[in-house]
């Protein structure tokens, strides 16, 4: 019980911190979604594949780099790899913020993903947090992350509105140099070389998780669900621009709605997931939402159906996007939670990069079709592969924990 194990004063102080400075990051990597397909349209250089891989180059350097540095901060300290990776994440902004191509964009971006911090932040909260509170704390600073995400939807249109992309890079510069900040005088300083099970990934258990065939499932749905995501923002800001008819300064209008509204849309499904043990149906059901949506905003060319379309893509997306890490830690084998993690982490910024370049590339040789159906192919192959996929699950859930 909450009540029973309450966090003391040093473990919420450091939950709040990280849950603040995970968000800052992560603000200043999502504001650019609904922007730059089309305040970049005027930059030299620009097509459709190199906005597509500006967006989500990140990816690339993130999934390279979260694993080498979290080993890194094992040996010389949480806190300088955070430091230091904030201050490349601020400079990736600065160079994105002075480009005047299309390239100079890509290599802020590239450059702000090689700020790589995710895991070294999950192993500080580890640190700093007893275990009976750790599940409690790594919900908090994931429930950042979801909040991060539809205030950047939001705050991006409204600020390039006042100063174009440069704006927005720039103040995401500014939100890095806080988080510094947040660290130096807010984060207390763990001991070094601390290690735990469930963060951090571990060499000697990396060909175990890879083996795990529910694992594999979990892996390409994150992988699937991100590259989803990148590639939809390649063309949902021109759809509500050219078939909509909204300017580019309103798309928030529609963002927010749609956000506040999938989160009612997504009580049902967890009430059935969780009260009611449908889990198995309702992941599926998730699937089919974001498919769905899909299919509708690429099939009618209505406002309607681009607003409608986004509600319901939101419902699945933010429902599966909460999920899939649950499921991960139910299916892992004991001691190999981190592990585990580290792999499906490393899943997801690949699917961010593989969406935003692939789908630059759909976009560019066969239109707005042929990426749409691209990723009504890719959904529908996870639906596929996920049918067998909770059998583990539910057995991992009802063992005995040994961590």
């Amino acid at each position: 019980m909450i009540t029973e194990h309450p966090m003391s004063q040093q473990e919420r102080r450091t939950v709040s911190s990280l849950a603040l400075l995970y968000s800052f990051r992560m603000l200043g990597l999502f504001m650019v979604l609904p922007l730059l397909a089309l305040y970049a349209e005027g930059l030299e250089g620009v097509s459709p594949t190199a906005i597509g891989l500006a967006l989500g180059i990140y990816g690339l350097s993130q999934a390279l780099l979260q694993i080498p540095l979290g080993w890194l901060s094992d040996r010389i300290g949480r806190k300088p790899v955070i430091i230091g990776g904030l201050l490349v994440f601020a400079l990736g902004s600065g160079l994105a913020a002075m480009a005047d191509d299309i390239y100079g964009i890509i290599a802020g971006r590239a450059l702000q993903g090689a700020g790589a911090i995710a895991s070294t932040v999950m192993a500080l909260a580890a640190d700093l947090t007893r275990n009976e509170q750790r599940t409690k704390a790594m919900a908090v600073i994931g429930m950042s992350i979801g909040m991060s995400f539809a205030l950047a939807l939001i705050l991006g249109p409204v600020l390039a509105t006042a100063g174009g992309l440069s704006l927005v890079f720039w103040f995401t510069s500014v939100l890095a140099l806080g988080g510094i900040l947040i660290v130096v005088a807010l984060v207390p300083t763990p001991p070094r070389g601390m290690q735990h099970d469930e963060v951090g990934l571990r060499g000697a258990l990396l060909a175990r998780s890879l083996a795990n065939t529910h694992l594999l499932r979990l892996n390409f749905g994150v992988f699937c669900l991100h590259f989803v995501l990148m590639a939809c923002f390649l063309v949902v800001p021109q759809l509500l621009r050219d078939v909509a008819g909204l300017g580019r300064d309103s798309h928030w209008q529609v963002y927010l709605p749609a956000l506040v509204l999938s989160l009612l849309g997504m009580v049902p499904l967890m009430i059935l997931a969780e009260r009611k043990g449908r889990l198995r149906e309702v992941f599926l059901v998730a699937i089919t939402l974001v498919v769905g949506a899909l299919g509708l905003m690429a099939s009618t060319p209505a406002p309607l159906a681009i607003y409608l379309g986004l509600w319901v893509f939101f419902i699945g997306f933010n429902y599966l996007e909460a999920t899939l890490p649950s499921l991960v830690s139910k299916a892992v084998f004991p001691g190999g939670k981190g592990t585990a993690l580290g792999v499906f982490s490393t899943c997801q910024f690949l699917g961010a990069f593989a969406g935003g370049a692939a789908g630059g590339w759909l976009l560019q040789t066969g239109g707005q079709s042929a990426l749409f159906a691209a990723c009504v192919a890719l959904g529908g192959l996870w639906w596929m592969l996920s049918l067998p996929g909770f059998a583990s699950v539910n057995l991992a859930a009802s063992a005995p924990a040994r961590d």
